[in-house]
């Protein structure tokens, strides 16, 4: 089992010193997560190009997208987006934090397809714009539902706000 970890320690570190090399100051923090990921935080200006080069660059090529959420952290919003690459046998936590009262960050879907309904869950349940998205509407509730219901500034304990 040690082993295993040795293995996958040494996935990450190399992992994170491609993210380093390529990436220089246009990260926030680049951290080992778990045994077997890495996590990269980012300015939301940062994201696009940051994102094609961890799709694009050999022994990184993270081309799989298994998930985008939204994480309403009281005093910001986060956008998480779990990638995988099958190539270096690590995944990556990548993190774009926006501000309660102009949550937009540009949309992933040119780089990873299947964010696109991921990222209409996103903005239906948060509020969070994604710019350049393909079709922006709602996805869970109807269109003519008022807020954002997993902002936790939506509910009191009475009722909504």
């Amino acid at each position: 089992m040690k082993e295993m970890f040795r293995i996958h320690d040494k996935k990450c570190e190399k992992v994170t010193e491609k993210v380093r090399a390529g990436l220089g100051q246009r990260f926030l923090s680049l951290s080992l997560l778990a045994y077997d990921m890495v996590g990269l935080t980012l300015s939301p200006e940062s994201l696009l190009e940051t994102a094609e080069y961890l799709r694009d660059t050999p022994g990184l090529e993270f081309q799989f997208l298994s998930c985008l959420s939204g994480v309403d952290r009281q005093d910001r919003l986060e956008v998480v987006y779990h990638l995988h690459s099958l190539t270096a046998g690590v995944s990556l936590q990548l993190t774009v934090s926006l501000p309660n009262d102009r949550p937009e960050v540009d949309s992933v879907t040119s780089i990873w397809p299947g964010a696109n309904w991921y990222e209409r869950e996103a903005y239906d349940m948060y509020g969070i714009v994604f710019r350049g998205h393909p079709n922006l509407t709602r996805i869970l509730t109807d269109d003519e539902f008022v807020g954002h219901p997993l902002r936790k500034s939506y509910w009191t304990e009475g009722g909504l706000v």
